[in-house]
């Protein structure tokens, strides 16, 4: 019944996952102002950057002034993606609230994207555990190509409980699976969600969507009701992984947002203020940006009926 559904966690990830692959560099000052938005928006977990090497990813060169120049807001958790030792160290000087380390499932995608094996990642994150070790930041490990890798396939069940069980074992206490190319159905995300939350009750559970063949919203429906409540999206539902062909954005937050609410869940976040924010994202990207609810508005919307004068029909 609507108003009884437990409510989602809805985790922002345009600041990295959205203009990393933008062809244009975003200006600090704009980066800045947006997080200070979406942190007020009900918005409780907010990725702003990624410590990753400038010359790898230039758009996010910024990383350590954008975390600088936000206003923190009480109850909101501001995240970073951390990639080695270095980004790990540079995140601490930065006070955040969490990061995030990214292991490919698929071997191929891995050595594309991190340039490792998967037990090099591995072995990296160990050392990332124990350069944090203490600092109070909470560690998610995301598992990307979770439902498909762009050069393997479709990967078995597994193999994903098997790198669950590798990240809980260096004490990673939350896990993303991520479906970076889109190539998830609703039956397979059922499948596999409810895989997961069966061999290890109360995990924190979070879904990483991109919408390239745009099932992204079927996909989270699905997920919800194999027993998710954490989410990932980007806002006007921006970005896409540079090593993966063909990906493109991620689920856009407000569509996501406005589904939920549209099917009774609730998720702490005002729909109106996020479709605001991304209705400026044209003018801040110089492009348009994939996002419907922005564009049509809610489903509920009600539009003045045209009057025809009386004795006039229409043509």
């Amino acid at each position: 019944m609507p108003g009884t559904a437990e409510q989602v966690e809805i985790n922002e990830v345009v600041l990295r996952d959205g203009f990393q692959n933008e062809p244009g560099f975003v200006a600090t000052d704009d980066k800045i102002r947006l997080a200070d938005r979406l942190s007020r928006s009900g918005i409780r977990r907010l990725e702003v950057s990624s410590f990753v090497s400038p010359k790898a990813i230039p758009n996010l060169r910024d990383a350590a002034e954008v975390f600088d120049g936000i206003e923190r807001v009480p109850g909101v958790r501001y995240t970073a993606l951390v990639p080695n030792v270095r980004g790990a160290e540079r995140a601490l000087h930065c006070r955040v609230d969490e990061v995030n380390l990214v292991m490919s499932i698929g071997e191929q995608h891995n050595l594309a994207n991190m340039r490792m094996t998967c037990a090099q990642s591995l072995a990296q994150f160990s050392e990332i555990m124990q350069v944090i070790a203490g600092a109070g930041i909470f560690v998610n490990g995301t598992l990307a190509t979770t439902f498909g890798c762009p050069f393997e396939g479709r990967q078995p069940v597994d193999r994903v409980l098997w790198a669950v069980d590798q990240y809980l074992k260096l004490g990673i206490e939350g896990i993303t699976i991520a479906d970076t190319i889109g190539v998830a159905n609703p039956r397979q995300m059922t499948a596999m969600v409810s895989t997961i939350l069966r061999h290890h009750p109360g995990l924190a559970l979070t879904l990483h969507l991109h919408n390239t063949r745009d099932m992204g919203l079927a996909n989270a429906i699905a997920a919800y009701d194999a027993g998710m409540r954490s989410f990932d999206s980007a806002l006007g539902g921006i970005g896409g992984c540079p090593y993966a062909p063909g990906a493109t954005g991620n689920v856009c937050t407000e569509d996501l947002v406005h589904m939920f609410h549209q099917c009774g869940i609730p998720t702490g976040t005002d729909l109106e203020a996020l479709t605001a924010i991304s209705q400026d994202l044209p003018a801040l990207l110089g492009h348009a940006v994939p996002g419907f609810v922005m564009k049509a508005g809610t489903s509920d919307r009600i539009y003045p009926c045209p009057v025809q004068p009386q004795g006039q029909s229409p043509a």
